[in-house]
């Protein structure tokens, strides 16, 4: 696959691209647009009141890049499900609002395609993560999160999400995908590494980790491919390979799709089983719920993908001239989906602020849209609510002393929200 600019002529545009973003990002902050406070220290502590200084400002608000922006929740409902907006500018080529510069992997795999070819791709990959296999897999994840669980339990204090919440799904996915004995701090990095491109390539030396990055991964998986042709299992990877062999995916389609399985695969879990975790530490009386009943974890899990989602947000383009909000969207619009400021709006959700554990008990609970909708509804959000389930689940019941060690980590990323690490203490 190839890296980064391949001629002298994708290189100019590659510097042009990040000098543009630069100066835009100085522009934004210099006139005080909400978008901008989203990457200060602040907006990544706490992005909350950024999504709501865009409510307050209209259903559609301009942004400093040019694009709109709403955290209006049924805006960003009718955005993500709607045929009128796709990821890819079909007359431009632009995937995500140009976030992808160059973004081979991204560019390539579902992520960045419109139908019809999101629908082939997906095709080729739903098949394992299905139902039926999802049944299969919680026997083995609870013996997993067990086995994470024994390792910590003896301790005075641990990395929660080093030790339990990163190493649970990164061991879940790499098995998944045929990826025996992966070593899980690698893949960590890996994967955050790889998540960070959503926010933008920022600079030359973050260009460089992620083309060292998805170069390696590349690696992993040419080794795994030429495997499964000498020794087919009846695995994902199995019929990947073989729908390449069929001229049904392309070489560069084939590893994207595997790197965007395995990246996404983890990446949402690991913040969502920390912030699960924050959200319950944090509100009086939800942690002694959860002791008390840990049947609760499942709407745990559902409450925080609203309360405070993994991903905060996605963006959208106008496949045609339409309106939204009774505003005429030219075709070519760009749109950024709030999805953290959605999940919170007062107009559908009662005291949006707060964490409500058994908020999702009650059927007539309006959807959230942490995993986004329509044809890009998360492939994989079955297999992240179980093991974020489960997960939850034994902490409240093996370690039930379990408390947080002051404040923690964020990560440095703003699409992706979750801790960097965050220290517990078991006493």
């Amino acid at each position: 696959m190839q890296q980064g600019p391949q001629s002298p002529l994708a290189a100019a545009r590659f510097v042009l691209a990040i000098y543009r973003r630069r100066l835009l990002t100085l522009r934004g902050r210099l006139a005080g647009e909400p978008m901008v406070r989203f990457e200060s220290a602040e907006g990544r502590r706490n992005p909350y009141p950024v999504h709501e200084s865009f409510r307050t400002r209209g259903p559609l608000v301009p942004t400093y890049a040019g694009f709109l922006a709403t955290a209006d929740y049924h805006l960003c409902h009718e955005l993500v499900r709607s045929r009128r907006f796709g990821v890819r500018d079909p007359e431009t080529n632009v995937v995500h609002g140009d976030i992808y510069v160059d973004g081979d992997v991204m560019d390539r795999s579902m992520l960045g395609q419109n139908p019809p070819e999101h629908t082939r791709l997906r095709r080729l990959a739903a098949p394992g993560f299905s139902p039926k296999l999802m049944r299969t897999y919680e026997t083995s994840i609870e013996k997993r999160v067990g086995a994470l669980i024994d390792r910590v339990a003896t301790r005075d204090r641990f990395d929660l999400v080093h030790d339990v919440a990163a190493p649970l799904p990164i061991g879940v996915i790499t098995d998944l995908l045929g990826l025996e004995d992966a070593d899980v701090a690698v893949f960590e990095k890996y994967g955050e590494v790889m998540a960070s491109a959503l926010d933008g390539v920022t600079s030359f030396g973050h260009a460089r980790r992620l083309a060292v990055a998805s170069a390696r991964l590349e690696k992993v998986f040419d080794r795994l491919f030429d495997l499964r042709r000498r020794e087919p299992r009846d695995d994902l990877v199995t019929s990947l390979v073989a729908a390449h062999d069929e001229d049904r995916l392309s070489s560069r389609e084939l590893v994207a799709m595997c790197q965007v399985l395995l990246v996404a695969g983890f990446e949402t879990t690991v913040n969502l089983i920390s912030n699960a975790v924050l959200a319950l530490q944090r509100t009086p009386g939800a942690w002694q719920r959860l002791m008390d009943d840990p049947d609760l974890a499942r709407l745990a899990v559902e409450e925080t993908l609203r309360f405070d989602p993994p991903v905060q947000r996605t963006i959208r383009v106008a496949l045609e001239d339409t309106e939204l909000a009774g505003r005429p969207i030219p075709r070519g619009t760009w749109v950024v989906v709030l999805i953290g400021g959605a999940n919170r709006d007062p107009g559908v959700f009662a005291r949006p602020h707060e964490f409500v554990l058994d908020r999702y008990a009650d059927p007539e609970t309006p959807d959230h849209l942490a995993f986004s909708g329509g044809a890009h509804y998360c492939l994989g959000a079955p297999l992240a609510r179980l093991e974020a389930t489960i997960a939850l689940r034994q902490l409240a019941e093996r370690l039930p002393r379990l408390r947080l060690a002051g404040p923690p980590t964020m990560r440095r990323s703003v699409s992706v929200r979750g801790p960097a690490s965050l220290t517990a203490v078991l006493g």
